[in-house]
C-alpha cells in the first residue's frame, strides 16, 4: 500500500487516478492520466459511443454491428469524402448525394480532443456545411494517433498537414446525445449521436 493510502486511504479504496484534484490537497501535484485514457473518459462522459478496435477487420467488424443494431441495412448513408466511399464500398449501402435523405453520415475526423473528450473536424469532413445540417447519427473512423491533448494543439497538426491550403470550416463536435436526451447543457448545440470507430495504429 502507497505512503498515500495509508495516509489518506478511503473506504470507497479509490485509486490516485480516480481523485479528483480538490479532494488530493492544495498542494499535492496534479495527477495526469495518459492522453488515450482522457481522451476515453471525456468521450463517454459526453455521450460517446466509442469502439476499439486493432485492425481493419474489427473496424468492419464493428460498422456491420451498429449498422444491424439500429436496423440502418436499407438506411441512406452520406459520404462527403471519396475515400471513405471506397474504404467501406463492400457494405454495398444505399447511398444519399443530400443530407436530408440520409439516416446517417460516416465520416472521418481530424483529431480526437482528449481535454473535453471532443471531435475536431473541418471542411475536409464537412465541407462547408454546418453541423446542424448533417444526419444526427454520426459514425466516425479514426486512429490512435489522431489523438492530442487540447483543441490548440489539434490545430497545430492541422496546420502542419496542410501547409499549402488549410481547411476551413474548423468546428469541435462535443454533444453526442440523441435529440430525446437533449437537456439545457446541450440546449442550441447540434448534439449529435455518435459511434467512433478506433483503429489502433501506434
Amino acid at each position: 500500500m502507497s505512503l498515500f493510502r495509508k495516509l489518506f486511504g478511503s473506504k470507497s479504496e479509490k485509486s490516485e487516478e480516480e481523485l479528483k484534484s480538490n479532494e488530493r490537497g492544495k498542494y499535492m501535484p496534479e495527477i495526469k492520466l495518459p492522453v488515450d485514457e482522457r481522451f476515453t473518459i471525456n468521450f463517454k462522459a459526453n455521450g460517446g459511443k466509442f469502439l476499439y478496435c486493432e485492425n481493419l477487420d474489427e473496424i468492419f467488424n464493428s460498422l456491420n454491428n451498429i449498422i444491424e443494431e439500429n436496423s440502418w441495412q436499407e438506411k441512406k448513408v452520406l459520404f462527403l469524402d471519396s475515400n471513405m466511399e471506397d474504404r467501406f464500398n463492400d457494405f454495398n449501402l444505399p447511398k444519399s448525394k443530400t443530407a436530408e435523405n440520409a439516416t446517417f453520415f460516416l465520416t472521418t475526423c481530424e483529431n480526437l480532443i482528449a481535454d473535453d473528450g471532443s471531435l475536431l473536424i473541418s471542411s475536409r469532413q464537412i465541407a462547408e456545411k454546418k453541423l446542424k445540417e448533417l444526419p444526427d447519427n454520426f459514425i466516425v473512423f479514426a486512429t490512435t494517433s489522431q489523438i492530442v491533448e487540447n483543441i490548440g494543439e489539434g490545430l497545430r497538426v492541422i496546420k502542419s498537414r496542410n501547409k499549402k491550403q488549410i481547411p476551413t470550416n474548423i468546428t469541435t463536435i462535443k454533444h453526442f446525445k440523441s435529440l430525446e436526451e437533449k437537456d439545457f447543457m446541450t440546449y442550441g448545440s447540434s448534439s449529435k449521436n455518435l459511434y467512433l470507430l478506433l483503429l489502433e495504429d501506434l
